[in-house]
C-alpha cells in the first residue's frame, strides 16, 4: 500500500532543485548551526542508542545457510535455495545497514519521496519461458513390413499428406505372406472337425501376425484363392512425416516405410531454471502463444519433468501437452510458455520498484521515524507482477522507499566512505536537519 508525498512543481522541478536542496539538507553535517535546539540532541541520541540496544538484544542470534549466507532467519529451518538446514550463528546487528540519512522537514515532499509498507500476502507462482512445439511421441506410428518383399504400388507418395486410419498406403508382394495364404486355404479343406478348427485358427493367426488385413483374410476364405499382393494400411489418423517407400523397392522388417504423426495433440518442450523446479508438478495448468497466430492462446498442462538438468544451462526440461484439434500448432514452431504454479500464501512482499540491485547485493532504503532513512540489505525470493518476496532483511510493518531511494542510498554510501576515512562507526555522525 503506497503512501505518496505530493511533489510541488513535478518531477522536472525536483530534478533541477535536487543538487541545491541536498547541499542545504546535508549542510547540518558541517559547521553550520543546527536547526534543532541543542536541548533535543540528547533525546535523539537516547532514541538511537535504545534502538541499537534493542537490535543487539533481538538480532544477536540468527540461523544462516552454510552455502548461501545471505539467507538469514530468526528461527531454525531450511534454505529456500538449496534446502540445507540453517545453522545458528551470532551476527553483527548493524551488518547490512548503511549510515542513516536524515532529510530536513519538507525536503522529502520536494524530492517526491514515496514509501510503501512491507506486508504479508499472496504471490502467484508462474514460470514464463520459451518453448518448442514437437510431435506427441505417444501418437507416432512407424510402419514396417512384417515380411520381406517388394513394393508393387504406392497410393500415398509425398510427405505431409493427411491419411486416415485404415487407408491404403501401398501394395506389398511378399513370398512369405503368399505361402501363409496357401497354408490357410489348405487348412480350410475338409478334415476331421476338431483338427480342422485348430489348423484353421492357427493359419488365420499367422496371416494376422503378418499384418494381412481382416477384410483380405475373409476375402481369401470366401474366394478360395490367394492374393499376389496385400495392402499396407495406415494404422492411425495423421500426416505422413517420413516416407522411405518407393515403387519397386525391396523392403525388410528393418525398413520403416512410413511414419505417421497424429497432430490432434502436441507436446511443447520448455526449459525452467533450477530455482523454479519446486514450483512445477505434473497436472499444473499452462498456456502458450505462438507468433504465427497473434492474439490466440492455447491451454494445456504439465505432463512430465525430465530427470536430469542440463549441466551447462542449469535448466530442467519440462514437457507440456496441448490439444490441437484445428492442426494450427505445428512441430518446430516456437512458443511463449506460461506455467501456472499456484499461489504462495503468507509471504512478506514489497513493490519491486523499491529494490536497489548492484550486482553484488540487493538493498532497499527503509524509512524510519523523524525523517530518517537507512539502506538495508535484503534477500529476495520470487518476483511476480510488480511485487517481490522478501526472505530476510525486513519485517511486516516496515516502510520502504519506492521513489527517490537511489539518491538516499548514494548519500548513505558516501557517508559510509567518509566515516571509514575518518575512523567513525557507521551512523555515528550528525544528521541533516538537526
Amino acid at each position: 500500500m503506497s503512501q505518496r508525498h505530493p511533489s510541488p512543481g513535478g518531477g522536472a522541478l525536483a530534478r533541477h532543485l535536487l543538487p541545491s536542496l541536498l547541499v542545504l539538507a546535508l549542510a547540518g553535517c558541517g559547521d553550520a548551526p543546527s536547526a534543532t535546539p541543542p536541548a533535543t540532541e540528547p533525546e535523539h541520541e537516547h532514541e538511537h542508542g535504545a534502538e541499537a540496544a534493542h537490535a543487539v538484544r533481538s538480532l544477536e542470534t540468527r540461523y544462516v545457510c552454510p552455502m548461501h549466507p545471505q539467507i538469514v532467519r530468526e528461527a531454525p529451518g531450511t534454505c529456500p535455495i538449496c534446502g540445507m538446514d540453517l545453522v545458528e550463528k551470532a551476527l553483527d546487528p548493524l551488518a547490512g545497514r548503511g549510515p542513516e540519512v536524515r532529510l530536513a522537514p519538507g525536503l522529502a515532499q520536494t524530492l517526491g519521496v514515496r514509501t510503501a509498507e512491507v506486508e504479508r500476502g499472496t504471490l502467484w507462482k508462474y514460470v514464463r519461458t520459451p518453448g518448442r512445439i514437437t510431435y506427441d511421441e505417444t501418437r507416432l506410428a512407424h510402419l514396417h513390413p512384417r515380411a520381406p518383399g517388394w513394393i508393387e504400388g504406392l497410393s500415398v507418395r509425398a510427405l505431409g499428406e493427411p491419411v486416415g486410419a485404415g487407408q491404403e498406403l501401398a501394395e506389398l508382394y511378399a513370398p512369405e505372406i503368399l505361402s501363409a495364404q496357401v497354408d490357410f486355404l489348405l487348412a480350410l479343406a475338409p478334415q476331421p472337425e476338431g483338427v480342422a478348427r485348430v489348423r484353421v485358427d492357427q493359419a488365420r493367426n499367422i496371416l494376422r501376425l503378418l499384418d494381412v488385413p481382416e477384410a483380405d483374410i475373409r476375402a481369401i476364405e470366401r474366394s478360395g484363392e490367394t492374393r499376389q499382393t496385400v495392402p499396407v494400411l495406415a494404422p492411425i489418423d495423421g500426416v505422413v512425416t517420413e516416407m522411405k517407400a518407393r515403387e519397386g523397392m525391396y523392403v525388410t522388417a528393418a525398413d520403416a516405410m512410413y511414419t505417421i504423426a497424429d497432430l490432434s495433440r502436441v507436446w511443447v518442450l520448455a526449459d525452467v531454471f533450477e530455482h523454479q523446479i519446486d514450483w512445477i508438478a505434473p497436472g499444473q495448468g499452462a498456456e502458450i502463444r505462438v507468433p504465427a497466430y497473434p492474439g490466440r492462446s492455447w491451454e494445456g498442462e504439465v505432463d512430465y519433468l525430465y530427470p536430469a538438468l542440463d549441466p551447462q544451462t542449469r535448466t530442467l526440461r519440462v514437457r507440456l501437452v496441448f490439444d490441437n484439434p484445428e492442426g494450427l500448432l505445428r512441430p518446430n514452431m516456437f512458443a511463449e510458455v506460461v506455467i501456472y504454479g499456484g499461489p504462495r500464501r503468507d509471504v512478506l512482499k514489497i513493490p519491486a520498484e523499491a529494490l536497489i540491485e548492484t550486482g553484488t547485493a540487493t538493498r532497499v532504503v527503509r524509512a524510519l521515524d523523524d525523517g530518517r532513512f537507512a539502506p538495508v540489505e535484503v534477500v529476495v525470493g520470487m518476483r511476480r507482477e510488480g511485487e517481490v518476496e522478501i526472505l530476510s532483511g525486513l519485517d511486516a510493518g516496515d516502510r520502504v522507499v519506492t521513489s527517490g531511494q537511489f539518491l538516499l542510498d548514494s548519500e548513505s554510501s558516501l557517508r559510509a566512505g567518509l566515516d571509514r576515512l575518518s575512523g567513525q562507526t557507521p551512523g555515528g555522525h550528525d544528521h541533516a536537519g538537526h
